[in-house]
């Protein structure tokens, strides 16, 4: 099985999500029809990067490191620049 940790940009105002999952694609996919709780009302999401993982927890540890404020800084200026 491979895991990943993924980057999204919401469409609507330019928010960065991060999250982890089994399955990049069909995660995005319910990102963006409104199966997602904390997502659905900033959709449509655009998938900016990805990490795979051949082990769940090290998806989750680098999920959880990504979302520092240090790093989620990083990511925000990285993408939102333009």
């Amino acid at each position: 099985m491979i895991y990943f940790t993924y980057v999204l940009k919401s469409q609507k105002n330019k928010d960065i999500y991060i999250g982890s999952c089994e399955n990049v694609l069909i995660r995005l996919q319910r990102h963006n029809t409104g199966k997602v709780k904390s997502t659905k009302g900033y959709k449509p999401w655009d998938l900016l990067e990805y990490k795979e993982f051949s082990i769940r927890g090290e998806a989750v540890k680098h999920e959880r490191f990504l979302k520092t404020h240090q790093q989620k800084e990083i990511i925000k200026n990285k993408y939102n620049k333009a």
